[in-house]
């Protein structure tokens, strides 16, 4: 880990675009496939997103403290997103037949999620000792699958410890952040996988984590 940063009260605009550009190149370094610097003010959130967690019912929908109904509401998000400027999207490209559910890949599948959650609690754990300490992230899929898929419960929903407190956080859409809008905004290919999906008719699957810095 690079030196702790003191915390300032000064902004500096020519510092910040330098964190931002190594958050970026943190995030493929990692594994992302792509990363890019966005403006807070352009992501894009929208109720219906977090609807469709729960129409048709997600099999998440409500097992996970970190999922819909029990996570940040979408108006949440827009408001506290009006006083950020900056955020770093990135996307992890992987195999279609990786993402569509099939016993046969269950363990490539939760690796891809969890990588996913890698990146973002990294990367925010590297802009918070820069001394950008109110950053924070979302992944991709439930956390209570991709870490917790094997237990009997979400021990945060039965007033325990979450069992990986510093990677666990809601997805991008369970707050409903439309993925598939911002990344077609960003310039990358991004195709629906749905549970009538043929790997054969989907050229690869995406998933997406951001870090919302400063």
């Amino acid at each position: 880990m690079a030196p702790v940063k003191k915390i300032r009260v000064d902004r500096n605009e020519e510092q910040l675009g330098a964190d931002l550009e190594r958050y970026r190149q943190l995030a493929l370094e990692l594994g992302a496939t792509k990363a890019c610097i966005v403006q807070a003010g352009q992501i894009p959130v929208d109720e219906r997103i977090a609807m469709k967690c729960q129409i048709p019912r997600c099999f998440g929908y409500g097992t996970g403290a970190q999922c819909p109904p029990n996570t940040m509401k979408p108006a949440e998000l827009r408001e506290i997103l009006s006083k950020y400027e900056w955020a770093v999207l990135f996307i992890k490209d992987v195999p279609s037949e990786v993402i569509i559910r099939d016993k046969a890949t269950i363990k490539e599948r939760v690796k891809a999620y969890q990588d996913v959650y890698s990146i973002v609690s990294e990367v925010e754990s590297a802009a918070f000792y820069d001394g950008h300490y109110l950053a924070f992230g979302f992944a991709a899929g439930s956390c209570r699958h991709t870490f917790c898929g094997q237990m009997d419960d979400c021990q945060a929903m039965t007033g325990g410890k979450c069992r990986f407190s510093l990677k666990s956080r809601p997805s991008m859409e369970a707050v409903g952040i439309d993925v598939y809008k911002m990344v077609a905004m960003a310039g990358w290919d991004i195709y629906p996988i749905g549970s009538g999906a043929r790997a054969a008719d989907v050229p690869k699957g995406t998933l997406a984590g951001i870090i919302i810095v400063q």
